[in-house]
Formats: structure tokens, C-alpha cells, sequence
């Protein structure tokens, strides 16, 4: 039995794709109990910043947390609101200098459909993973956090910036003109933005630990259920894939606590 508060999934680059439960006295890989039998109990929620056992508001955080720490402030989710780099603080100026002022990546990447994103270039291809992503490209590599985040708006007008969660967990997806979505992209971005495109862009392949998808999707709320056993036949994105077809999102239920067992 293992039990600790669920945090994202640790991913590790590798054929197919690696994921870990990172728990407080155990790391636990997920892979090796594809197609065995899988218990997971809810105990309670904890916040993943003050350890308090209180509602988890968003994030793994409890609310005043949420509105409080720097982990949750509004450029984590829209990059074109940062602003350490004019010096000017949000939460935390020392925080936010330390994860805004980095190279930063625009890309592109196929989940359920063509999308843009902006990541630390530190989180590559992590990122991709944790979006179920079977192939994604870098298109530009910026100087800091704000500067992506403009390239990014100014690329909605032409991709999805959202993915599918149930087509990407169907494994539903048509085949990208890769090139000509690459050159698309550049030609939609602002003049001044051009400088810091990525010469000759390769497009990773990822391949997920699967084994069998779901052809219609249910979605464990494990809260209200308080316990679940099935089993376990694929992980991707954050999600674990069961074989009646129920998901869990372990990335949208961070801060709760579980006991895990394996049959």
C-alpha cells in the first residue's frame, strides 16, 4: 500500500514515457502496474503550501493560498501579464524573477488537435507530456516570460491554445502538415518577434505507456465516490486510463490525500 498527497505526476523522457507518483516517503512508478488491479481511497485534502487539511481551491492550494503565494499568480496561467521584467513585482519579485526572466519557448504541439503553448525552455519536453502530446515542434525561444506570452496572443487568432481532454485521451487526432503549420506561425507573428525563431525546428515524437483506450470517456471524481479499483491500462497526459473506461486527472486533484493498492 503507498499513501501520500497526489502532486503532478514526475515524467521521465523514454520509450514509451516514464511517470512517477512523487509522494512524501515513497516514489512510486506507475508504469510497471500496467494491466493489474488498482485501489485508490480518499482520505482527505491537504493544501499542497500550507499542509492545512482544508478544501482544495484550485491548484492543490487551499483559497487563501491560492490568492496569496506566488506559485498561483495570474501569469503562471497568462504569461502576457508578467512583468519582472520591467522590475515591477506581482506576489514576489524575487520569485517571479527567478521563473519569468528564462528562456521561454512558443510551440506548437498535437494532442486532440493543432495548439500554441509557452513553456520554461527548462520544461521541455515535460510540458508536452503532461498535455498528452504525441508530437510537438518549438517555433521560438525567448528571453523571458512576458515576451513568449505576447507571441503566444498573437498566435490565437490562427491556433487553439485549449486541448481536447477526452479526444486526446481517445487517442483521437487527424496528422499535421507540420511544415506548413510552422510556416503559417511565423508568418502570423508580429515583425518585431521574428529575430528569436528556432532555425530548423525538429519535431519530437512521444509515445505513451497505453495499452488499451477508452472509446468513451468517464471521469472519476474520487472525492465524492471516496473509493475506486479498476484496471490500470494506460497513462498519458496526467491522466491514469482504467479499463471501463473511467480517467482520473491526477494533475486536477492535486492536494488530495489517497492510499493506493495494488492487486
Amino acid at each position: 500500500m503507498f499513501k501520500g498527497v497526489l502532486k503532478k505526476m514526475i515524467t521521465e523522457q523514454a520509450e514509451p514515457i516514464r511517470y512517477f507518483l512523487n509522494f512524501e516517503n515513497d516514489l512510486v512508478e506507475l508504469n510497471q502496474f500496467l494491466d493489474q488491479k488498482v485501489k485508490i481511497d480518499f482520505v482527505r485534502t491537504e493544501c499542497l503550501n500550507c499542509h492545512a487539511s482544508k478544501t482544495i481551491f484550485r491548484q492543490g492550494f487551499c483559497q487563501t493560498c491560492f490568492f496569496e503565494i506566488p506559485l498561483a499568480g495570474d501569469w503562471v496561467m497568462r504569461p502576457e501579464l508578467s512583468k519582472a521584467h520591467l522590475g515591477q513585482e506581482d506576489r514576489d519579485l524575487e520569485y517571479e524573477k527567478k521563473i519569468q526572466l528564462q528562456p521561454h519557448w512558443v510551440y506548437l504541439a498535437l494532442s486532440s488537435h493543432l495548439k500554441v503553448g509557452v513553456t520554461r525552455k527548462s520544461q521541455i519536453p515535460t510540458r508536452w507530456i503532461d498535455q498528452g502530446a504525441h508530437q510537438a515542434v518549438g517555433i521560438l525561444e525567448l528571453p523571458n516570460r512576458y515576451l513568449a506570452g505576447i507571441a503566444e496572443v498573437s498566435l490565437k487568432n490562427h491556433f487553439s491554445d485549449k486541448t481536447n481532454w477526452r479526444k486526446m485521451l481517445q487517442n483521437d487526432h487527424n496528422e499535421v502538415p507540420w511544415e506548413k503549420a510552422i510556416n503559417l506561425a511565423i508568418e502570423k507573428l508580429p515583425q518585431d518577434l521574428r529575430p528569436y525563431f528556432i532555425r530548423d525546428p525538429e519535431v519530437s515524437e512521444l509515445n505513451f505507456p497505453v495499452l488499451q483506450y477508452p472509446e468513451k470517456v468517464k471521469s472519476l471524481n474520487l472525492e465524492k465516490e471516496k473509493s475506486f479499483s479498476g484496471i490500470l491500462k494506460g497513462i498519458k497526459g496526467q491522466y491514469l486510463i482504467f479499463d471501463d473506461q473511467t480517467v482520473y486527472n491526477i494533475r486536477s486533484n492535486e492536494g488530495t490525500v489517497v492510499e493506493m493498492n495494488i492487486n
